[in-house]
């Protein structure tokens, strides 16, 4: 889904590294270690098919690692060890996608409304043998008495206040809505708060979310619910 806060920081063209060259880098490929193999392959196919089926803009094309996987990757750190982690609003698969094959030891679940959306992501699960994942379409607040998880994600969904309403109703009491917005978060805390309240949401988090050098830093909202 796309949403007026893309979770991206964003970079001068003529500042932006050469996705091919930072995709093959040994630095991503450290940071990826194990998964690498799988990420570069999602890499390639949202290279191939992403513009032809809506998924991502023409200009991100040839941008994919730095906008798209590195900055999917970010959040990864800041997630649980173990348990399910739903991906709400996953579009194209970002970050669920990234984050089951980087973390195959938590359960992913990738929500997503749209069904051309959801057959792309059944393909790329296929695809990868992502084994950790599981495919659920339908809008989160359809799934709000179905399951609970250790923690919500997203990416480029919508406004806090909004989300805090689609995302913590899925959260389970300790755990967390762990999201991916952009630089000006903090504009939208205070008119959230009224929500995060009513599902007993502690005030949130900014936190910087930081993969490899000359990839800049990801934004990241955390904010557990306690009851």
């Amino acid at each position: 889904m796309n949403g007026p806060d893309t979770g991206r920081a964003e970079t001068p063209a003529d500042e932006a590294p050469d996705s091919e060259t930072l995709g093959t880098s040994e630095a991503v490929r450290t940071y990826f270690g194990d998964s690498y193999e799988q990420v570069v392959r999602y890499a390639e196919l949202l290279r191939e098919q992403g513009e032809l089926r809506g998924l991502i803009g023409p200009r991100e094309v040839t941008r994919i690692w730095e906008r798209h996987i590195l900055n999917s990757a970010a959040v990864v750190p800041y997630l649980p060890t173990s348990g399910a982690v739903a991906d709400i609003g996953s579009g194209a698969g970002l970050p669920g996608i990234v984050i089951a094959a980087m973390r195959p030891d938590l359960e992913v679940l990738l929500v997503e409304p749209m069904e051309r959306r959801t057959t792309w992501l059944g393909e790329v699960v296929s695809e990868l043998g992502l084994t950790n994942t599981e495919i659920k379409r339908g809008r989160a607040e359809e799934y709000h008495e179905a399951f609970e998880v250790d923690a919500v994600t997203s990416r480029a969904v919508a406004a806090l206040s909004k989300l805090a309403r689609m995302s913590l109703p899925l959260v389970r009491v300790g755990g967390e809505m762990v999201i991916l917005k952009g630089r000006n978060v903090a504009q939208e805390v205070d008119p959230a708060r009224k929500v995060l309240r009513r599902y007993g949401a502690t005030d949130p988090e900014i936190l910087e979310g930081r993969t490899v050098d000359g990839v800049e830093a990801t934004t990241i909202l955390r904010a557990r619910r306690t009851k």
